[in-house]
């Protein structure tokens, strides 16, 4: 299974259900007004100071997913990038070696 994909498909599905959220609660907002349970103004902030918070719990919850994807990586063995570019970097050396030991023996 390609991991971005999966990443891609988890984000998609945060971004849906965030739109979601924001509609049903434009929704009721819409409906207090209408029954009077709450003036325009008051509806207004409500959607605002709802919907940030939402998105800043959702912040919390989207780092919480990465250190938790980052660890299910690490518990699979996948090698993190840096890992990769030391590994690479000591092939590179190792090879440099290799070369200059064959160009001695000629």
């Amino acid at each position: 299974m390609d991991n971005n994909n999966l990443l891609r498909q988890l984000m998609m599905i945060g971004v849906g259900t965030t739109s979601l959220v924001a509609d049903k609660v434009r929704e009721v907002s819409e409906e207090w007004v209408s029954t009077g349970r709450l003036d325009p103004k008051q509806a207004s902030e409500f959607v605002d100071d709802f919907l940030k918070q939402f998105k800043d719990e959702q912040g919390n919850v989207e780092e919480q997913f990465q250190r938790q994807f980052s660890n299910w990586l690490q518990d699979l063995g996948v090698p993190r990038q840096n890992e990769m570019d030391e590994l690479r970097g000591r092939l590179d050396r190792l090879e440099r070696k290799l070369r200059e030991l064959e160009n001695r023996r000629w």
